[in-house]
Parts: C-alpha cells; sequence; structure tokens
C-alpha cells in the first residue's frame, strides 16, 4: 500500500534506518520504522496489523 502523500508530510523523516531505530527505541509506546515510498526516508509508526513483528510468531 502506498503512503499517503499527506501523511509522509507530516511525520517526522530519518535520513537513515539506524537513525529511525533509535528514535523507535527512545519512544515510550512500541514503534517500528518503515521506509516511505513517497519521500524514500524513514518514518515511524504504531501499526502492525499484517507486519511481522520480533518476538511475535503465530
Amino acid at each position: 500500500m502506498r503512503t499517503k502523500l499527506s501523511i509522509c508530510l507530516k511525520k517526522a523523516r530519518y535520513p537513515s534506518e539506524h537513525h529511525a531505530m533509535l528514535a523507535a527505541q527512545a519512544a515510550s509506546i512500541a514503534l517500528r520504522h518503515y521506509r516511505c515510498d513517497r519521500c524514500q526516508q524513514f518514518h515511524l509508526t504504531s501499526r502492525t496489523k499484517g507486519k511481522w513483528t520480533a518476538g511475535l510468531r503465530g
């Protein structure tokens, strides 16, 4: 699914996967990073529906 441009513009952008991972670890809630198909940088999201997360295999 393609990221909406309006969502991309509202989110913080991280220039590398490493920077996004550090920001996600520092957050008070569980977040994951992803590469945006609009800006090619990284954003954070709390959504996990349909995504595999470490330690939560079914």
